[in-house]
């Protein structure tokens, strides 16, 4: 993984910077997770909901096979461009997750993979996936758990705050803000998921360096790309190397822990 984000990387979509960058780093090793969740098996016809770039849905199409059909959707043409480009028989559809594009009782599973902080309706995108879910079915939804539980990305959201205000470090947050058990819960009960169970699994962050971890995070045009100039962002990466030092290995990289929270629902 790029250290630097050098002058080529303005030629490169933000869906091209998440699948190079967010995915190995952080998504990619959330696939079979997911896939346990939901009990995926040979066979099967699964449904990835925000798909972005495909770490989830790859998975999905490993575990059932051949004789299996996956299709992955997100609203975003660009994501949907950079999975197009990976050889697999699994169809990309455009659509939103409020309004999934399938008859009911479609698939055997049905899962999503830390998109449904972003969805514009999350009540109304978990009952669409129970509507398409057939009986006997499925539904897994991965949410990041709160920043705090993130022992590095909680000391790099105080950092933020400590060098640009709240403003900065809470945009930062904003993908951690469904970290919340009882909040996921009113949510699974208000869309009619009333068995649905709320599982925190532990996941890990890694990154090749400091400097490649910050200079991910400015590519990220959700978070902070567009809200700090270049001297903020040397300025952070300066910060960061005292900040994020506990944890480094010898070789210089980093790693820590980053949980995830699992929604899991069966459908009678």
């Amino acid at each position: 993984m790029n250290q630097t984000l050098e002058p080529r990387t303005a030629a490169r979509t933000p869906a091209d910077v998440y699948d190079e960058q967010f995915v190995p780093a952080l998504f990619r090793h959330w696939g079979p997770v997911l896939c346990d969740a939901a009990d995926v098996r040979a066979g099967q016809r699964v449904l990835d909901v925000g798909c972005g770039s495909g770490a989830l849905t790859l998975a999905a199409a490993e575990r059932v096979g051949a004789g299996g059909h996956v299709v992955g959707l997100d609203p975003n043409p660009e994501m949907l461009a950079v999975a197009r480009r990976k050889p697999t028989s699994i169809e990309w559809r455009e659509g939103r997750s409020e309004e999934l594009p399938f008859a009911d009782a479609s698939f055997d599973a049905v899962v999503s993979q830390f998109a449904m902080m972003f969805f514009e309706d999350p009540v109304g995108a978990l009952r669409e996936m129970q509507r398409v879910l057939q009986p006997g079915g499925r539904i897994a939804v991965a949410v990041c758990d709160a920043v705090e539980n993130s022992p590095g990305y909680g000391a790099l959201a105080t950092l933020l705050d400590r060098l640009f205000g709240k403003r900065i470090g809470d945009a930062f947050r904003s993908p951690f803000a469904f970290g919340d058990a009882q909040r996921l819960r009113r949510i699974c009960a208000e869309a009619g998921l009333a068995d649905a169970t709320i599982t925190q699994r532990d996941g890990t962050v890694r990154f090749a360096s400091i400097a490649a971890l910050v200079s991910t995070e400015r590519a990220c045009v959700w978070t902070l790309g567009g809200l700090l100039d270049d001297a903020q962002f040397e300025r952070l990466r300066s910060a960061a190397q005292s900040e994020l030092r506990p944890f480094v290995d010898g070789d210089g990289r980093v790693a820590f822990s980053m949980p995830a929270l699992v929604i899991g629902v069966g459908k009678h």
